[in-house]
């Protein structure tokens, strides 16, 4: 089976080519082929498949081999894939995803495989800053100390609290203010059940808590991952946010043979 591995900040992927046959994986075999150590490691698993509404489908699993909800940053790991294996055509592309299409962009691609990829995420109706769903359900607490050590472990308890059981848990972000328009992000993903480098609805959701928070109508918002730095830009009428566009690197790291 080839593989080709991706990551977006950090957040990286085993990406699997399914347009023509559905690649042999099972949750067990999904876990294998992430885990850090006796498999090729990600924080997740995409294939692409064909659509009849779209140029392609992304079917997103989790480390832990379950199918999962949308994951940003594979969503541009992902159609940086397609514009190096030609399956692109145009600058500007839509495919499916679970939460529904999604506009995506290369703005550039570097000597080296980088390519600059902005991915059109849903539109989010969000009241309060502390609960937001980008396509994935996220949990959002400011913080002074972006860097404390117990923070994870803080984390791994909101992700299995009581209050998010009837959605099958939560991402957990803890995010420390740096300027008006720039804050810094850290992860606690579930289906990882760990810290991520990155996390694309994540920083999606922290920058729109931020908007919440302070009164902000419309703007980009810089998100600092321990993985690099993303970009959200957006416009905002009363509780819904519009135009919602996720932005940053994803690099082509290798392919293989298992």
């Amino acid at each position: 089976m080839d593989f080709y591995k991706f990551h977006g900040s950090g957040n990286d992927f085993i990406i699997l080519d399914g347009r023509h046959n559905r690649p042999p994986v099972s949750q067990d075999r999904i876990r294998c082929l992430c885990h850090r150590h006796t498999g090729i490691g990600g924080d997740g698993l995409i294939i692409l498949e064909p659509s009849r509404e779209a140029l392609f489908h992304m079917r997103y699993y989790n480390a832990d081999g379950r199918e999962g909800t949308m994951c940003g940053n594979g969503g541009r790991c992902i159609t940086a894939f397609a514009h190096m294996a030609g399956i692109i055509n145009d600058d500007t592309i839509q495919f499916s995803a679970t939460d529904g299409l999604h506009q995506a962009r290369v703005l550039s691609v570097s000597d080296h495989g980088c390519r600059e990829v902005m991915l059109k995420m849903k539109d989010v109706a969000a009241e309060s800053h502390t609960f937001l769903d980008t396509g994935s359900p996220h949990h959002i607490e400011f913080v002074d100390a972006i860097q404390e050590k117990n923070l994870m472990e803080k984390g791994r308890k909101i992700r299995h609290s009581k209050e998010y059981q009837s959605i099958n848990g939560v991402n957990v972000n803890f995010v420390k203010p740096l300027e008006q328009n720039r804050i810094s992000i850290r992860t606690f993903e579930r289906g990882v059940e760990s810290e991520t480098l990155s996390c694309g609805t994540g920083a999606t959701a922290a920058a729109l808590a931020w908007a919440i928070k302070n009164q902000i109508t419309g703007e980009t918002i810089f998100v600092e991952t321990p993985g690099g730095r993303l970009q959200v830009t957006f416009s905002r009428h009363h509780n819904t946010f519009r135009e919602v566009w996720l932005s940053g690197p994803a690099q082509y790291v290798f392919r293989g043979t298992i």
